[in-house]
């Protein structure tokens, strides 16, 4: 029989996730951020089975993280013939990752109250 560790979210790591998607960030993004926050280098599989989703879903969880800066990724040696195994960690701190996520918000904030600066002289001026 094979023996295998399986990760459960605790209360903290929810709460996060949750906090993650009402800032717009997918669910299953935010939970595969959240596991790699709470892991060393690990695989595609660890990641489906930590986080309870599917393959193409942990996929583009990653491509989504890689395209952001946040994941890197290694080949790993493969146990068997076939495909190699791609290994995933934070490419930056928890911290960076957060001061990201805080600029970006920022930004789409300043935006948004301009535009209703805009709208407001525009309604002023009919």
């Amino acid at each position: 029989m094979i023996s295998e560790n399986v990760h459960y979210f605790s209360d903290h790591e929810e709460k996060t996730i949750q906090l993650l998607a009402s800032l717009g960030m997918k669910n299953n993004v935010a939970k595969v951020l959240v596991f790699l926050m709470s892991s060393h280098p690990t695989t595609s599989r660890d990641i489906e089975r930590g986080t309870d989703l599917r393959q193409p879903e942990v996929s583009l969880a990653i491509k989504y993280l890689e395209t952001r800066g946040w994941v890197t990724r290694d080949e790993g040696a493969a146990t068997t013939k076939g495909r190699p195994i791609m290994i995933f960690e934070l490419a930056m701190s928890v911290r960076e990752i957060m001061d990201s996520i805080e600029e970006e918000k920022t930004n789409e904030a300043k935006t948004q109250l301009a535009r209703v600066r805009q709208l407001r002289e525009c309604t002023e001026c009919a």
